[in-house]
């Protein structure tokens, strides 16, 4: 069935990527019947733009050797994804285009092969014919997921959570028989490998439209063998923390440029290629995961989280019965700096936390407003002297002693005991 839309010959074709004007390489180098595909026609037919360019082309032959042209001409990187599909990508500063060789005798065997019908549309440039078997663009029209056919999502079972990452992505709902089909082929997500759903899973907790989506999956099966520690509660705790974060994006801009920072050592997606972990996101992942710190990180080590994501996550849950401690308001200065000191630069997912699970507000502002201050001694103790220091003022040789002392002047300066050098000598010279 082919479809020629009057919306991209006058309005929408010059700007989106359906447009070789948009791409990093020229039509020439593509044969007649080369098609893009996938969800570079699917954005485009929505007017979803991205500055990052993700092109899927299918080719009837050719794929690999087509790409690898385009690859050597523009000095672009090239990379064989799958050999024996034949699969290529090449590697341009603006974005990546794939090339697939065609999979069945025709065109349109190769769509019937996709997971949904709003997937299975494709797009000539030559021609700039559409091409639209399982009637996708209706599908886009009424904002809803279909599923090809139940074979093709047991075929490739990451295909079920990834309905519920696109419904959350594109606004889109389930068609009823494809989230019955999902629910029945639930239990075949656990023999996909760990990385995969973990990318998904990202997907969803990278953005407050995923929250109902990771709930409806919960409900629906999806995650029983991968988070079988997430009940309701802990699902109402990640949309409490969605409602707190629109608070503090609206009403407190410095601490919200902290929590959506990009967690150091996590992996740094593209737009188009994943979710960039923030520490909004970690808060959310803790939410998900059993109070006992052992039995999250074996979760979290299950789905190949990074070391320093699991780092990260496994102090947000230590640091859990300190911020339900009624006494967490009352805290000394003392108290509050062996906090920090506890749990380092993790604190913004812990004070959004706090905040989601309705610790009170002014207690969890003192703290952030310490954080927020670099010169603050309780939230960022520096040395106020060196144990370079301490060995020529107290005449004292090198030992382990002088990491105590270091230690106890930092302590004290504080709890406000000490603030120059004079004072922090003299302090040292008492604790001999």
């Amino acid at each position: 069935m082919n479809l020629q839309l009057e919306h991209y010959r006058n309005v929408a074709l010059v700007s989106s990527a359906l447009s070789p004007e948009t791409w990093p390489f020229s039509l020439k180098w593509l044969p007649d019947s080369a098609c893009l595909v996938g969800g570079t026609v699917r954005d485009a037919l929505l007017d979803r733009h991205s500055e990052y360019l993700d092109l899927d082309f299918v080719l009837p032959s050719g794929a690999v050797e087509t790409a690898q042209a385009i690859a050597r001409h523009y000095r672009a990187g090239f990379v064989v994804l799958d050999a024996e599909r034949q699969i290529a990508r090449v590697v341009f500063e603006q974005g990546t285009a794939d090339f697939a060789q065609q999979v069945g005798a025709t065109l349109e065997d190769d769509l019937r092969r996709r997971d949904f019908t709003v997937n299975a549309i494709a797009y000539n440039p030559h021609t700039k014919d559409l091409l639209d078997p399982l009637h996708g663009y209706e599908d886009l029209q009424r904002k809803r997921l279909r599923m090809v056919s139940i074979e093709n999502l047991a075929e490739d079972p990451l295909r079920l959570l990834r309905a519920y990452r696109q419904a959350a992505q594109l606004g889109f709902s389930l068609e009823p028989e494809t989230q019955q089909a999902i629910r029945q082929l639930a239990p075949n997500l656990s023999k996909i490998a760990a990385e995969r759903v973990q990318s998904e899973l990202n997907y969803l907790l990278g953005s407050a439209r995923g929250t109902g989506w990771i709930k409806t999956a919960c409900e629906d099966g999806l995650l029983q063998d991968w988070l079988p520690s997430a009940t309701i509660e802990h699902l109402t705790q990640v949309g409490a923390i969605d409602d707190v974060t629109v608070h503090i994006q609206e009403n407190w801009t410095e601490f919200w440029s902290e929590l959506s920072r990009t967690v150091r050592g996590t992996p740094q997606a593209s737009e188009a290629k994943g979710s960039v972990r923030t520490w909004v996101t970690i808060a959310k992942l803790a939410s998900l995961l059993p109070e006992d710190p052992a039995l999250a990180e074996a979760q979290l080590w299950r789905l190949k989280y990074s070391r320093a994501e699991i780092q990260a996550v496994s102090t947000v849950v230590k640091a859990l019965p300190h911020l339900r401690s009624p006494e967490i308001s009352n805290w000394s200065r003392a108290e509050q700096y062996r906090f920090f000191q506890s749990i380092g630069a993790v604190f913004p997912a812990i004070a959004l936390l706090g905040l989601a699970i309705r610790i009170p507000v002014e207690t969890v502002r003192r703290l952030v407003d310490r954080f927020l201050d670099p010169t603050d001694p309780v939230a960022h103790p520096h040395p106020i002297l060196t144990g370079q220091d301490l060995m020529t003022g107290l005449r004292i040789p090198p030992s382990p002693q002088i990491g105590r002392l270091l230690a106890a002047l930092q302590l004290a300066r504080a709890e406000g005991k000490i603030t120059n050098r004079e004072e922090a000598l003299a302090f040292a010279q008492t604790l001999l």
